[in-house]
């Protein structure tokens, strides 16, 4: 049986479940710290997806924002090795006028902490590229999210 590498194992909370490739990790067999970033944002795009309904380009597109990187930081907690499996659980953490942050703890079955993360969207608008207030159905969709 060929396992999945990632899925979504729950939508409310949004968990991401990963598992490590062999190809992530260096000589010594531990995962590349360059990797977590990646996992991260692996995180993000499947909360995209859950925020704009299964196709959040259009959703954005219709709202007429863009949500660029506003910021992001890590702290990591242990390391990873090949086929490694953890989970990522999504949250929304924090709701601003223009921005919100998007929580990521990823952590294996048995608890142990790997990294946590927070990635923050901005909103700007699509005709004048400047930061616009987040749109009253993002603020919405947002609320299933937070934590």
């Amino acid at each position: 049986m060929n396992k999945s590498y990632e899925a979504v194992s729950s939508v409310l909370p949004l968990v991401v479940t990963k598992r490590v490739r062999w190809a992530d990790c260096d000589p010594a067999g531990v995962v590349y710290t360059g990797k977590f970033n990646e996992y991260m944002l692996i995180a993000v795009n499947y909360f995209f997806n859950e925020l704009g309904e299964g196709n959040y380009f259009q959703w954005v597109k219709d709202l007429n924002v863009d949500t660029p990187c506003k910021g992001l930081d890590m702290e990591f907690h242990g390391a990873l090795w090949p086929e490694d499996e953890f989970e990522m659980h999504c949250t929304v953490s924090a709701i601003r006028e223009h921005s919100y942050d998007i929580r990521i703890e990823a952590k294996q079955q048995d608890g142990r902490r790997i990294f946590t993360g927070r990635f923050s969207p901005i909103c700007i608008s699509r005709e004048v590229r400047k930061r616009a207030p987040i749109p009253q159905a993002m603020l919405d969709a947002l609320q299933k999210f937070k934590s």
